[in-house]
């Protein structure tokens, strides 16, 4: 039976999943949106919204690598959470050339309108596409500050990862040398057991000879006693 700790960690990556898929639909949708404005605006705040909640999730997965127990448990979840984090900036990016282009091909249709509506309407046009330029501007801006933000995020969690890694490291020499160790001491504990039991096989020899060489010493000497003439 699956740990109450997997089955979080397994519905935490299906609602990642989830919320990159459904980026990248909208991500697809901004790329076709025919216009107008008010509506790449409403793709747009979906996206956002769907970041948000994608950062979440990701930091709630690396939040539970921190609280396995088991080192390899850890790990593994830990380069899931950076593989997902490394996706979102993918995505950012490609939302980000999405918009450009969608903005774009909006800036185009808007143009030629300008040419169909005739010279009163063209000043008016311009100026709505300035705006647009404006927002545009901002947004990119807006995009390029965030992947700014999680490209730091991803470089401090790179530099955690490096120095867990570096821990672990030192644990694994330090088990190493205490065996080494361990070895040492039973290696010469067998010796001195063999040496005490080669001894011991010597102490009980010289006893058996001792006690015969005693046992014909009395019958020596009983039988002159008791049979001098023999």
């Amino acid at each position: 039976m699956a740990s109450s700790s997997d089955v979080h960690v397994r519905i935490c990556s299906q609602e990642i999943i989830k919320y990159d898929l459904e980026i990248k639909a909208l991500i697809q949708d901004i790329r076709d949106c025919p216009g107008p404005q008010s509506a790449l605006l409403n793709l747009n705040s979906q996206v956002k919204g769907n970041f948000n909640k994608l950062r979440l999730r990701i930091q709630d997965l690396e939040q539970m690598a921190r609280e396995q127990d088991r080192e390899t448990d850890r790990m593994e979840i830990q380069a899931e959470a950076e593989s997902q984090r490394r996706q979102m900036l993918s995505n950012q990016t490609a939302w980000r050339k999405a918009n450009l282009a969608c903005k774009l091909g909006i800036d185009n249709m808007e143009k030629d309108e300008l040419l169909q509506r005739g010279e009163n309407n063209s000043v008016r046009q311009r100026k709505v596409t300035k705006e647009s330029l404006v927002e545009t501007s901002s947004d990119i801006t807006e995009s390029l500050m965030s992947i700014s933000r999680m490209m730091a995020e991803q470089v401090k969690q790179s530099e955690d990862t490096i120095s867990t890694l570096a821990t672990s490291s030192r644990t694994v020499l330090e088990t190493n040398d205490e065996f080494k160790s361990m070895t040492g001491t039973i290696h010469l504990g067998r010796k001195l057991i063999l040496k005490y039991n080669r001894r011991e096989l010597t102490d009980k020899l010289l006893i058996f000879l001792a006690l015969a060489l005693f046992l014909a010493t009395v019958l020596y000497i009983l039988k002159k006693r008791l049979f001098p003439f023999i």
